[in-house]
């Protein structure tokens, strides 16, 4: 008697114990599935946010030196760092503004500035008066990095002494003038083309007003559209 009591309870123990880890297994299983689930979800909610964040605008700059193509530059417009000079960037291109305009400041190893109106073919202003800009012209505000670097291929507002008084005219960087950091709205940069940026560097200038010679002495014309 006490020996069937013995292996009675034994048996209720080990019926009790195999019960107890199947209940174990089922809900570490079930952990592990909510776990994978989660995670699953956690990856398509931030796979749904990059695929709906907006990608930055680009542009095709076409080239021509004295009538002759130089060639093709796409550039990649800051829409998120600087959407202010962005919107204006685009509102002119799509206005088909730049068409005609020059790159009329060429100094090698610093930069390359163009966009002026004074410089379309049909403005009637002669080459002393590229790059003065037209009254009444909208005015950007200053959208100034701490965090932007001027580099090679890096495209940047020209202003005057004051810092929110940029319009349609830009430069793009062949040089990297650090001391323009946090001076100038940096707003976007060349991707690809690069070369024809150090084509345009090399074509021969002549004296421009202020004395140096950064005035091409054929015209350099650009034509910029959207992608």
């Amino acid at each position: 008697m006490t020996t069937r009591r013995v292996f009675n309870s034994i048996s209720l123990l080990a019926l009790a114990t195999i019960v107890l880890s199947s209940f174990t297994a089922l809900s570490v299983f079930a952990q592990k599935k909510a776990s994978k689930e989660k995670s699953s979800s956690s990856k398509t909610t931030t796979s749904s946010k990059m695929s709906t964040t907006p990608a930055r605008p680009q542009y095709v700059i076409s080239v021509t030196h004295g009538g002759r193509p130089l060639g093709n530059m796409t550039i990649e417009i800051y829409n998120d760092l600087a959407p202010k000079h962005a919107a204006n960037f685009d509102s002119l291109v799509a206005a088909k503004f730049y068409d005609g305009t020059a790159f009329h400041r060429i100094i090698p190893g610093f930069m390359i500035q163009g966009g002026d109106p004074n410089s379309r073919p049909n403005s009637g202003k002669p080459k002393m008066f590229w790059g003065m800009g037209e009254p009444g012209q909208r005015t950007v505000p200053s959208e100034f990095s701490q965090t932007l670097k001027h580099e090679p291929g890096i495209i940047s507002a020209a202003r005057t002494a004051d810092p929110n008084s940029a319009t349609s005219q830009f430069f793009i960087c062949h040089g990297s003038p650090a001391h323009l950091d946090g001076q100038y709205s940096i707003y976007g940069k060349v991707i690809s083309g690069m070369e024809v940026v150090d084509q345009i560097a090399r074509v021969p200038c002549e004296q421009a007003g202020g004395g140096d010679l950064s005035s091409p002495v054929e015209k350099v014309e650009m034509k910029i559209v959207k992608k």
